[in-house]
């Protein structure tokens, strides 16, 4: 069993509405998914985050390593794409599109061995996971205060137990925000903030000090992600526990954050951090230190499923009386393709996500829907 191609699929639909967080602003929806073909006709699926032309370029850059390799030898292949560009780059890029290759190869050996990623990752210790919804973005043409509390009592209304909302832009708008939104779901639904490294550290401590009445869970990237010093000011100035990693790459990345408690909740992307090889190190990293696994979810359907096989596979707290169950970050910000790309979608039923158990991802990839929502080139 050999592998025989490498193809990269561009999605993309532009916006009527545009909407921002503290750092990027999203005019479209434009992802990359990544598929592996064997010389058997087995496919694997995996995803990259982060912007889809550069990912693509540097994923057909590594198949030059890739054709004419047994698919099944992940860590071999993962040692050699890594090493093969090292020297350019231990995070970015090159990693965000080794994330997608290393997703399709797992696919592709559950796929093999009919099993679900998750049992291939030592175990599945649960069938569902609790999810929170992600929204609040700022959204062009409305009044933000009173949009976001609409927004969250919607998600409360379906079902989902918990919400996180986007801050980051000014401090005194940011908590009125949060103001209003726990206004409108009540003081038992979990709330979340998320600057999208917004703040420096000085705003970050002073919005902690004050959010802290509001219920808040956890404060993720209020600083940017390389100013690991600022992240420990602001884990000691402020009451509110702190949560990053999306872009902290690798093991290697993640390794002085860990070290040094700069969070308390450590949020591996599964599509950024190196794919499944690299998120299980992570994993076991994290457990050294006490440090909380809550993985980052930004991305379609294949993404969600390899989160779920991840979420499967992470451990219960041995020091609890009872097990701490992870939560899935499941994005409601408009993406028609989100789910379309799959047959059977990925969606909650009250706030809840059952986790697939058919093999590899357990996902079936539709491809009229890659073929409706390919990016048009310019």
């Amino acid at each position: 069993m050999k592998i025989e191609r490498v193809n990269t699929h561009l999605l993309d639909f532009r916006l009527d509405t545009a909407f921002e967080s503290a750092s990027m602003r999203f005019d479209t929806r434009t992802h990359i998914l990544v598929e592996i073909v064997c010389d058997d006709g087995t496919t694997g699926w995996g995803e990259c985050l982060g912007p889809a032309r550069p990912n693509a370029a540097v994923v057909k850059a590594y198949a030059n390593w890739l054709i004419g390799q047994n698919p099944l030898e992940t860590e071999k292949i993962w040692a050699t794409l890594y090493n093969a560009l090292r020297d350019q780059g231990q995070r970015g890029l090159t990693v965000t599109a080794l994330s997608g290759i290393d997703i399709a190869l797992w696919d592709i050996k559950g796929k093999v061995f009919n099993q679900p990623i998750s049992i291939l990752l030592g175990g599945r210790f649960r069938e569902k996971v609790k999810a929170y919804a992600t929204g609040s973005f700022k959204r062009d043409g409305v009044d933000r205060v009173s949009d976001n509390a609409e927004e969250m009592a919607r998600h409360r209304a379906e079902g989902f137990h918990a919400a996180k909302i986007k801050i980051g832009f000014d401090l005194e708008e940011d908590l009125r925000v949060l103001r209003a939104v726990r206004e409108a779901v009540g003081d038992d639904m979990r709330l979340m903030v998320d600057a999208n490294h917004g703040y420096d550290s000085l705003d970050a401590i002073a919005f902690g000090k004050r959010a802290v009445d509001y219920g808040v869970d956890w404060f993720e990237e209020p600083v940017p992600p390389e100013q690991l010093a600022a992240y420990r000011a602001v884990r000691e100035g402020q009451p509110i526990p702190v949560a990053g990693g999306e872009t902290w790459h690798t093991r290697w990345g993640m390794r002085e954050a860990l070290e040094t408690r700069a969070v308390d909740i450590v949020q591996p992307d599964l599509c950024g951090v190196g794919g499944f090889s690299e998120a299980k190190r992570v994993m076991d990293m994290a457990s050294l230190y006490g440090v909380r696994v809550v993985p980052h979810v930004w991305g379609t359907a294949v993404q969600i499923a390899a989160a779920l096989q991840f979420m499967a596979s992470l451990v219960p707290d041995p020091m609890r009386g009872r097990p701490r169950e992870p939560i899935l970050e499941f994005d409601r910000t408009f993406n028609p393709f989100r789910q379309a790309v799959v047959k059977q979608p990925l969606e909650h039923y009250k706030g809840v996500v059952t986790i697939p158990d058919g093999p590899g991802l357990g996902i079936e990839i539709d491809r009229d829907a890659l073929t409706e929502y390919r990016l048009k080139e310019t």
